[in-house]
């Protein structure tokens, strides 16, 4: 049996709503097992509990551990040389990113992602070349680094049975382009095609070997609509009906995804999901950008849950998510990095202060902006929510899994903080990386002082960078070259794709009055 207590100047066991945090001062929390037991005053656990081992201190602020409800890769696509182009063009631009083992991948980002207080991420893996066997074999890379560093992470493996390059069929394109570019492209198309009977079976594989895994999941991703059949959706809804697992599904990232909607479905995506019958609270809807304002009221009649991206929307030129809208319905809404933060990193507590100040609309009402709390909760219960550990994380109460962070206030306030502020919004306005003093997943100490326990972080980079000092295989060389014939050629094929100039064309940004 494994125990212990952690203590703190403030502990916050979750938030009660847009305002309101739940905070117990001088407080101390007791785990067992990988449980909370209880949280209570520190001298009184200390009496009720003698002789447990104590972590942090008097200057910490613990919290629950932070949820990334949506990301993809470790390396970011901008250090293997994808800049931050338009989403459409972007997907072009990463076909010359060069490999590398997912397993050392991973990690990268784990560090990154622990070092700022995420304990739980949902890993949205895809774009791996068949056949079932290899996919199998690199998801497990993914799934033992998670395991190994200690971290948890909702894993699933994104659906996309066509339209893998742009908004149409596979061969639809390569009928657009010059035989010799068409020649090059085919080959890496057809290594991108899976059965959808092995999506399933990949699944089924993944779930058994999970089995009794304490930190890690599988659970569904149809990739989008436009990667989609309606039959494939109908049949991953039925699947994850039958294993009680989520759903994450990109939709309405992009005004082209709109556009690509309105031309298949005649209507909006979203009608067209709830039409199939996939809204509901185990789907989660990701970036929901060109939602419009019947959208959103299916998504919450429906109790659909959404992740915002809100530097992945800044950074691929998605558009501004109407999150007060979101809010102003009562949608749960989780928070993700997606493939990486604003500053090309996996940085929650700056994630948490972008969402709070981009949708700071004109105006002197408070109810139509986001606080504190709001994005505290974004990122840690309604996060959950959007994983297959659900209600199981998200906040620091008695048989909730002991996932918490540890913020030195006194070095974030440092030389000085008026207590006019709330410590809250002190603390998410304030604290950096440096100040996160240790992370604990399941009552495990998993880093302290910008050290990782369970993994040495010098090692695996120096690995990773050793391995791309190398020169260039021949087929990443290849790579590059099919990036540079076809890159034009998708830009062409979205030239006068939207009903006006992107130019002209307004984002949607409805007031949270909607």
């Amino acid at each position: 049996m494994s125990q212990g207590m952690l203590i703190g100047g403030w502990i916050v066991t979750g938030v009660i709503d847009r305002h309101t945090a739940t905070i117990l001062r001088d407080g101390a929390l007791v785990h067992r097992d990988g449980l909370v037991v209880e949280v209570g005053p520190r001298e009184e656990m200390r009496r009720k509990y003698p002789g447990l081992a104590e972590e942090g201190s008097p200057d910490d602020v613990i919290l629950p551990g932070f949820v990334n409800s949506h990301h993809h890769v470790g390396l970011t696509p901008l250090q293997l040389g994808s800049p931050d182009y338009a989403l459409e063009l972007w997907f072009a631009s990463r076909l010359s990113a060069r490999g590398i083992d997912l397993y050392l991948d991973t990690l990268y980002s784990a560090f990154e992602m622990i070092a700022s207080g995420i304990t739980t991420v949902q890993h949205i893996h895809g774009w791996m070349p068949g056949p079932l066997e290899n996919i199998h074999a690199r998801a497990t890379q993914v799934l033992n680094a998670y395991r190994a560093i200690g971290m948890r992470a909702s894993y699933c493996f994104a659906v996309r049975e066509q339209n893998r390059l742009v908004y149409e069929a596979d061969e639809d394109f390569l009928k657009r382009l010059p035989p010799d570019v068409a020649a090059l492209l085919a080959p890496h198309l057809a290594r991108q095609r899976l059965p959808f009977a092995d999506y399933l079976r990949l699944f089924d594989m993944l779930r058994a070997d999970n089995e009794g895994q304490p930190l890690t999941r599988i659970q569904l991703a149809p990739a989008n609509l436009h990667w989609c059949t309606d039959d494939g959706l109908l049949a991953l809804n039925e699947a994850s009906a039958k294993a009680g697992v989520p759903m994450h599904m990109h939709l309405l990232e992009t005004a082209y995804q709109k556009e690509y909607a309105r031309r298949r479905t005649g209507t909006s995506a979203v009608r067209h999901l709830e039409k199939l019958g996939l809204l509901g609270p185990r789907l989660t809807l990701g970036h929901g950008v060109w939602l419009d304002e019947e959208d959103i009221e299916r998504v919450a009649a429906t109790g659909t849950c959404i992740c915002h991206n809100c530097s992945s929307n800044f950074r691929l030129r998605s558009g501004v998510a109407p999150l007060n809208a979101f809010a102003a319905k009562g949608i749960t809404v989780g928070m993700g990095l997606d493939e990486a933060g604003i500053n090309d990193d996996r940085d929650m507590l700056q994630e948490m202060r972008l969402a709070l100040r981009v949708h700071r609309v004109p105006g002197m009402r408070d109810e139509e902006v986001p606080t504190c709390p709001q994005v505290l909760r974004m990122a840690t219960e309604h996060g959950a929510v959007t994983t297959a550990f659900g209600a199981e994380i998200g906040r620091l109460e008695p048989g909730r899994l002991a996932d918490a962070v540890l913020i030195n206030a006194k070095r974030a306030f440092y030389p000085y903080q008026d207590d006019d502020v709330p410590m809250l919004d002190a603390l998410i306005q304030r604290a950096k990386t440096d100040h996160v003093d240790a992370v604990f997943v399941g009552g495990a100490k998993v880093y302290e002082h910008g050290r990782f326990t369970q993994v040495d972080r010098d090692k695996v980079l120096a690995e990773i960078a050793e391995t791309l000092s190398r020169p260039r295989t021949e087929a990443e060389t290849q790579s590059r070259v099919l990036r540079e014939k076809v890159f034009p050629h998708v830009e062409a094929f979205y030239r006068g794709y939207l009903p006006d100039s992107p130019a002209r064309m307004p984002f949607y940004a409805p007031s949270s009055r909607v």
